[in-house]
């Protein structure tokens, strides 16, 4: 009997521990494809077996569409992980984009991804996922290219999902995929004046997603954020990012706190790479354990199972993280 009842208390604690029940890997999202010690360990430690690695960006620019930032291979790029293709399409692309070159983007895009996997010897997956803040007016357009490259390349084709296009869904239309990644985070643009952490609200966030258990594609994902930045701003009330900024970072004599995550700058001079003038404020935009894990414990009534994708993966986010 008593045995009984400390494995139920075992039982009972681990269910409601929501990140043990959540495998877990990461979004790879720099150009050069690269690992220090660091980020090597913690993607070796992940539950998950894929990462999921940007390959390239598409644009259209004079109406051509153009592959842009190309991913490059550096020697210590190694893992056991299988890779998941992801290919970032800006919006702009999906504008009155016409049949023809719904094919032409298919065909190049998996054509692009297979040459890439094979001139660096990646062990990639049977899926490519496609990142597209695509809104009402792209709709129907991004729908027939995902059919189109599910077609020509054979795969399973999945999607991210932003926070907008659940809440707005009827507007924004339901893509034709059978599995989508949810990202919850950009929750505000961080270049408006505002007191909320423009990564991650979380009143904000489950707002937008109140009726997430009524979605139509029933297998999400959950992409969580871990990164953080800087927001400068001047004497004009102009804003600019600066990325990977910490809180303590802001621990400089020459900065006057005003807040625990923002200073103003008392010195000219040359701060984080840029030249920051005396006056400019600097406010840091980071994300807690427990902004993390109040989300798994909401999404966990809206979804009855799901992995958890952090992004992303770089030393200055995973080195003082536990997962």
């Amino acid at each position: 009997m008593k045995i009984l009842k400390f494995l139920f208390i075992l039982l009972l604690v681990v269910s409601c521990d929501g990140k043990e029940s959540h495998p877990y890997t990461f979004y790879y999202w720099k150009t050069q494809l690269k690992l220090d010690q660091d980020e090597k360990k913690a993607l070796d430690q992940a539950t998950v077996p894929y990462v999921y690695t940007r390959f390239f960006d598409i644009d259209k620019s004079a109406g051509k569409f153009q592959p842009v930032a190309v991913i490059t291979k550096d020697n210590s790029f190694q893992t056991d992980k299988q890779i998941v293709p992801t290919v970032f399409i800006t919006n702009q692309s999906m504008y009155r984009i016409s049949a023809e070159e719904i094919r032409f983007l298919a065909k190049n895009i998996h054509d692009l991804v297979q040459k890439k996997a094979q001139e660096y010897h990646l062990k990639i997956n049977n899926e490519i996922q496609i990142d597209c803040d695509w809104t009402a007016g792209t709709r129907n357009d991004y729908f027939k290219f995902l059919k189109e490259l599910k077609r020509v390349s054979g795969k399973e084709i999945t999607c991210t999902l932003r926070l907008h296009q659940v809440k707005n869904k009827s507007q924004t239309g339901i893509p034709p995929v059978e599995k989508v990644y949810l990202m919850c985070y950009s929750t505000s643009s961080p270049l408006e004046n505002s007191g909320k952490n423009s990564i991650l609200d979380v009143t904000i966030l489950k707002s937008y997603l109140s009726k997430l258990d009524d979605y139509p594609v029933k297998k999400i994902e959950v992409a969580l954020p871990i990164y953080s930045w800087g927001i400068v701003t001047n004497h004009l009330e102009k804003h600019k990012l600066i990325n990977a900024l910490s809180r303590k970072d802001l621990e400089n004599p020459s900065f006057k706190k005003i807040s625990d995550h923002e200073v103003e700058i008392m010195k000219d001079g040359f701060y984080f790479g840029s030249f920051l003038s005396k006056g400019f404020r600097i406010k840091v935009e980071e994300i807690s354990e427990e902004q993390l894990e109040e989300v798994v414990h909401f999404l966990e009534k809206k979804i009855p199972d799901f992995n958890v994708i952090y992004y992303q993966l770089d030393s200055k986010f995973v080195s003082n993280r536990k997962f």
